[in-house]
């Protein structure tokens, strides 16, 4: 196993099966069992867990990246179990018409669906088709709008449905697949209150649409797997990509994504010092975040009090946010920093032959 793919597992937690591989088995009786029981009709959360296999996993980042600025979508072939588990065990590309912020599935792709399906069945392929994926290039893994439309229309007429979004973007910047799975709640069903939900960077023009539709789905948590089955799949995969991978730099690749972030930042600190002018305990006259005497450390998660108790629960502000946003970046420019040092060090010819004649 090459050093690559050995960092892409350990990023991703790769979890290796044991021997007997027996979540690739597929049990037509069991599988249709569970259909007509569709326990997912009586508990909305029933599946709680994505499990994705490195193979798919894979294919579907080197699509949503192939596709740059522009949206891409496929869909995912798999099983679910009885114990509200969605296992992904394939994935495949669909020719669809993308833009920035959205994609459509035309004539067309209904066509190569049906076909795929065939073949599937032709080459001992049962699995079923469980969910969909698409890609959010820039703009972090959730569901806007359009997308939970599409989703209930799955969950709808062709559930057991999973809606998988993947940032091909932030995984370069990042390193590890930023990845997200989600399920749609049923019609006219009114989720708890989640105050402790898990913060997102989105950026300030997709704020609104996140906001507004968040309470239409959940997150399942994600979890990755490989088989020995797979070795020498992954092998042939990462012998065909290693070369542009090792070749390319974040720093490089998402010159023009990590602009928009630095502009999405400006606009948010903009807003968040026009909202702190305007709002009371600011002072008058356009005091600002500061020209109130209430420092920025202080501003900087700000505490609630509690009536009498005593007990002060820390409050995350607007600023808080930002500044988190600002840590993103700033670890993501380092780590690719970082990187860039090492391939110079490691493979810099030059550098070596001058030491040698030097000597």
């Amino acid at each position: 196993m090459t050093i690559p793919q050995q960092t892409f597992e350990l990023e991703n937690n790769v979890q290796l099966l044991d021997n007997n591989d027996r979540i690739f088995e597929y049990d037509v009786a069991e599988q249709k069992a569970i259909r007509n029981d569709a326990p997912w009709t009586r508990d909305p959360h029933f599946f709680r867990r994505a499990r994705i296999s490195a193979i798919a996993l894979i294919k579907m980042v080197t699509h949503a990246r192939s596709g740059g600025a522009i949206e891409v979508m496929g869909l995912m072939q798999g099983k679910i179990t009885a114990e509200g588990d969605i296992i992904i065990l394939d994935a495949f590309a669909l020719p669809v018409e993308g833009t920035e912020t959205r994609v459509n599935a035309g004539a067309e792709a209904y066509e190569y669906m049906i076909q795929y399906g065939t073949s599937s069945e032709q080459v001992s392929r049962p699995e079923n088709v469980v969910g969909w994926y698409h890609s959010h290039p820039g703009y972090g893994c959730w569901l806007s709008g359009i997308d939970v439309g599409t989703q209930m229309e799955n969950q709808k007429y062709q559930d057991p449905f999973l809606a998988v979004v993947i940032d091909p973007n932030r995984t370069i910047s990042a390193g590890a697949v930023e990845i997200g799975a989600f399920r749609t709640y049923p019609e006219g069903y009114k989720p708890a209150d989640s105050s402790d939900a898990e913060y997102r960077n989105i950026p300030l023009g997709k704020i609104e649409d996140f906001g507004v539709h968040a309470s239409q789905y959940y997150p399942l948590q994600v979890t990755h797997f490989k088989s020995s089955l797979d070795a020498k799949l992954l092998e042939a995969l990462w012998n065909k990509y290693w070369v542009s991978t090792l070749s390319q730099s974040p720093l490089v690749t998402n010159r023009a994504y990590t602009t928009e972030r630095l502009v999405d930042l400006t606009q948010k600190i903009q807003k968040v010092n026009k909202d702190a002018s305007n709002s009371r305990g600011f002072g008058s006259g356009g005091a600002g975040l500061y020209g109130s005497g209430l420092s920025p450390s202080r501003h900087y998660g700000e505490a609630a009090g509690d009536g009498d108790s005593g007990k002060r629960v820390r409050k995350v502000t607007e600023l808080d946010k930002v500044c988190r946003d600002m840590d993103i970046l700033q670890g993501e420019e380092q780590h690719g920093l970082i990187t860039q040092e090492l391939k110079e060090k490691l493979f810099n010819v030059r550098a070596l032959s001058s030491t040698a004649y030097t000597a």
